[in-house]
C-alpha cells in the first residue's frame, strides 16, 4: 500500500506528464490555461485595464455599474456580490492597487464543465514550479475567461482583489469577484507558517494544523488556486494531521453541558483583526436563543478542556449551535472570557 506521501509524488508526477502533453498537443484537454508569458500583449492589457476599471467601481461602491458589465448569470444573481462591494468600499477608496500577472482559461466543453482543471505554467518532475498555477473551478461553462488578482494596501491591512472574468465578444464581462485580506495584523502566510513550526516543536500539533491551514489560506488570493507554495505546505502539514477532530463528514463527540455533542467543523476564522476558531456542533433546536448561547458556552469550556493549547493560538471561540434544518445560533467570546 502507498504512503500519502507516495501518492502525493505520483500525482505530482501526473501533473508533470500532463503539463508536457499539454505543451505538444494542448488540444488533448478540454481545459488550457495561459500565463502572462504566454498571453499575446492584446490580451494581457485588455485584462489588466479592465480589472482595473472594476476595481475602480468596488472602490467606489458602485455595484449597478459592476451588474451592468457582469455576465447574465452573474447580474440575476448578483446579491453576494453587493454585499462584497459594500463590505469592501469603505477599505479599498483610494487606494491605488497594483496588477499581478493574469491568466487565461480556455475550456471547450459544450456543457458545463462539473469539474473544470486548468493547468498553467510548466511542471517539473515534482509537479508545480515557481511560476506554475492550478485553478480547479465546477460548473463552467464552455468559453474564454480570465483570473486577474489586483494587491491593494490599505490602511487595515494588505487586500488582494480578483476578478474571474468572461470574454464574452470583444468585451470581458464580470464572471466573479473575491476580496481576501493577505494578512491577519499585519502577519503574512510566511509569519503562521513559521508560527505553526513553532507549534508543532512544542508538541501542539492542534494548533501547528490551524496554522498550516491558514498560511496555505492566506498565501493564494483565491480558494480554487494552488501553487508551489500550498503544495509544500500541503506536504509538511499533513505530519501534525489531527485524528480526533471532525472531517471529510465525519463527526468528534465532545462531552459538554451534561451530553454528548457532536463536532461537526473545526476550523480558523479572521474575525476583523482578531484570529479566532469556530466550532460547529449539532443541536437538537435553536429556537431558545438563551439555551442556545449557554450550550455553545459550555461547548468553548469543553473544547478548552479538552485542547487547552488553543488558548495559545488563538483570540476566541465562535461556538454555533446547528439545527437540523440547517438553522444556526452563533456566539463569539473572547478567549480570556472562557473560564
Amino acid at each position: 500500500m502507498r504512503t500519502s506521501c507516495e501518492k502525493r509524488q505520483l500525482f505530482r508526477l501526473y501533473l508533470w506528464i500532463l503539463s508536457l502533453a499539454l505543451a505538444c498537443a494542448g488540444s488533448i484537454r478540454a481545459q488550457t490555461c495561459l500565463t502572462v508569458s504566454d498571453m499575446d500583449q492584446a490580451t494581457r492589457t485588455a485584462v489588466e485595464s479592465t480589472a482595473k476599471h472594476y476595481f475602480d467601481m468596488v472602490a467606489r461602491g458602485d455595484a449597478v455599474a459592476l451588474k451592468q458589465n457582469s455576465i447574465s448569470s452573474l447580474a440575476a444573481a448578483f446579491s453576494g456580490i453587493e454585499d462584497a462591494v459594500k463590505d469592501n468600499q469603505q477599505n479599498l477608496s483610494g487606494v491605488q492597487a497594483t496588477p499581478r500577472p493574469p491568466f487565461e482559461l480556455k475550456t471547450q466543453d459544450a456543457a458545463a464543465d462539473q469539474h473544470a482543471e486548468f493547468l498553467c505554467g510548466v511542471f517539473g518532475k515534482n509537479g508545480q514550479t515557481a511560476d506554475s498555477a492550478v485553478f480547479v473551478i465546477p460548473n463552467l461553462a464552455a468559453g474564454t475567461y480570465a483570473v486577474a488578482t489586483l494587491d491593494a494596501p490599505t490602511a487595515k491591512g494588505n487586500f488582494a482583489v480578483t476578478f474571474v472574468l468572461q470574454q464574452i465578444g470583444a468585451e470581458w464581462k464580470l464572471g466573479g469577484l473575491h476580496v481576501k485580506g493577505t494578512q491577519v495584523n499585519g502577519h503574512d502566510a510566511n509569519w503562521f507558517a513559521e508560527r505553526a513550526r513553532d507549534f508543532q516543536k512544542k508538541g501542539q500539533t492542534h494548533n501547528a494544523w490551524f496554522y498550516f491551514l491558514e498560511a496555505r489560506d492566506l498565501s493564494v488570493p483565491v480558494s480554487f488556486m494552488s501553487t508551489l507554495q500550498t503544495d509544500k505546505l500541503f506536504d509538511e502539514m499533513q505530519s501534525v494531521k489531527p485524528s480526533d477532530l471532525p472531517s471529510g463528514g465525519n463527526t468528534t463527540d465532545l462531552p459538554a453541558a451534561g451530553r454528548m455533542c457532536k463536532l461537526t467543523t473545526v476550523f480558523p476564522l479572521i474575525v476583523g483583526k482578531d484570529f479566532d476558531l469556530v466550532v460547529k456542533y449539532q443541536a437538537d433546536s435553536v429556537a431558545d436563543s438563551a439555551k442556545a448561547f449557554q450550550d455553545n458556552t459550555a461547548v468553548m469550556k469543553a473544547l478548552l478542556a479538552k485542547y487547552p493549547e488553543f488558548r495559545d493560538a488563538f483570540d476566541g471561540i465562535v461556538a454555533r449551535a446547528v439545527a437540523p434544518s440547517g438553522e444556526d445560533y452563533g456566539s463569539m467570546l473572547p478567549m480570556k472570557e472562557i473560564k
